[in-house]
C-alpha cells in the first residue's frame, strides 16, 4: 500500500492497544480507505496501519477527529521514501527540555520576565530576533562564567540520544540548529552525537555578556537555509530529511522538510506543522521512520 500510519504512544506509560488501532482502522475504512494488517513496531508504543485510497492530509484530520482522548500520537506519510537520511533538529525544548536564556534569566532575578518574552517568541506573537535581542540586553554584565553554570542544569529530552544514535548507525547526518547560543549548542552535539551544529553567538567584553548578540542573527530563515546547504552539500533530496522543533522560527524548516515534527510543540506552530508529537518522546520520530524497537539503539553512558 502507498500510505502508512504510525500510532505512537508514550514509552513511560506503553499503554497503545488494539481496540485504538481497531478504532483508527475503521476511520479510516469510514473514508473509504483500504487497510492492511497492523504491524506492531513496538508492543505498546507503535504500530503501523497501511492503508491506499485515502491522502494522507484527508486522513490525518479525519483521525485526530475519530480518536479524541486517546493517548496517542498519529502520523501519517507516504511508504515510500519514509527512512530518512537527514535529521535537522532545534535544540532548546526539543533536544534539551530548557530554554537557556530563561535558566540564564534566573541569575538575574528576571526569569519570568524572560521567559514571557521566550514564549511569545516560539509562539510567533512578536518578531524573533527582536525577542533575542530584547532578552540578551537584560543579561548584561552577566560573567561568562555563568553560562557554565547554567550549563549545568541541561537536561536532555528523553529520546534524543537513541534517536542521534539510531539514524546515525544507519547512515543518516544529523544537524543542530538553534537560535540559541553557540556556547550551549557545541557541548549539547558533543554530548547528544550531533555531526554539526548552528547557533548564534553572545557578545562579550571584559569577561562579561555585554548585552548584545552578535550580527547577523540567525532565525527561522537560517534553519531552513542550513537544511537546503547540508542536503544540497551531501546529495541528500529534501524529501528524505526530517526536521523536529517546537517554536514559531521552526516552523518553515518543519514545512520545508521532507517529515517536519512539530515535538510538544507552542499552539500556532502545532496548528500549522505537517505532523506532531505531543505525547512520546523523541523515539516517535524513529517510529514514524519505521523503525522496530529492536532496530533502536540503546542510549550511551554519559560521563
Amino acid at each position: 500500500m502507498n500510505n502508512v500510519l504510525t500510532l505512537i504512544a508514550d514509552p513511560a506509560a506503553a499503554d497503545l492497544d488494539d481496540s485504538t488501532v481497531a478504532l483508527a482502522r475503521a476511520a479510516l475504512k469510514d473514508l473509504g480507505a483500504e487497510t492492511g494488517a497492523p504491524d506492531w513496531l513496538a508492543g505498546g508504543i507503535a504500530c503501523d496501519v497501511p492503508f491506499d485510497g485515502l491522502n494522507c492530509d484527508q486522513a490525518d484530520a479525519a483521525l485526530h477527529t475519530a480518536l479524541p482522548g486517546r493517548p496517542v500520537d498519529l502520523i501519517t506519510q507516504p511508504v515510500q521514501g519514509r527512512r530518512k537520511r537527514l535529521l535537522v533538529a532545534d535544540m532548546e525544548s526539543t533536544i534539551i527540555r530548557q530554554e537557556m536564556l530563561d535558566e540564564l534569566a534566573e541569575l538575574v532575578g528576571l526569569k519570568d520576565l524572560i521567559a514571557g518574552i521566550t514564549w511569545r517568541a516560539m509562539n510567533g506573537e512578536i518578531d524573533f530576533k527582536d525577542a533575542l535581542r530584547e532578552r540578551v540586553a537584560l543579561l548584561k554584565d552577566l560573567p561568562v562564567e555563568s553560562l557554565e553554570q547554567v550549563y549545568g542544569r541541561v537536561e536532555l529530552m528523553p529520546g534524543a540520544l537513541a534517536l542521534v544514535a539510531t539514524m546515525k548507525a544507519n547512515g543518516a547526518y544529523c544537524i543542530l540548529v538553534s537560535g540559541g547560543f553557540k556556547f550551549f549548542t557545541e557541548r549539547v552535539r558533543a554530548t547528544v552525537g550531533f555531526d554539526e551544529d548552528q547557533a548564534n553567538d553572545f557578545e562579550i567584553a571584559d569577561g562579561r555578556l555585554s548585552g548584545r548578540a552578535v550580527e547577523p542573527i540567525l532565525d527561522k530563515d537560517a534553519k531552513v537555509a542550513a537544511l537546503i546547504r547540508v542536503a544540497g552539500a551531501r546529495r541528500i533530496p529534501i524529501r528524505e530529511s526530517i526536521a523536529v522543533g517546537d517554536g514559531a522560527n521552526d516552523l518553515p524548516m518543519l514545512q520545508a522538510a521532507g517529515l517536519g515534527v512539530a515535538f510538544h510543540a507552542k499552539p500556532a506552530v502545532a496548528a500549522q506543522a505537517r505532523a506532531r508529537v505531543e505525547r512520546s518522546d523523541l523515539t516517535a520520530l524513529l517510529y514514524a521512520q519505521g523503525y522496530r524497537a529492536e532496530g533502536i539503539q540503546a542510549p550511551r553512558q554519559i560521563s
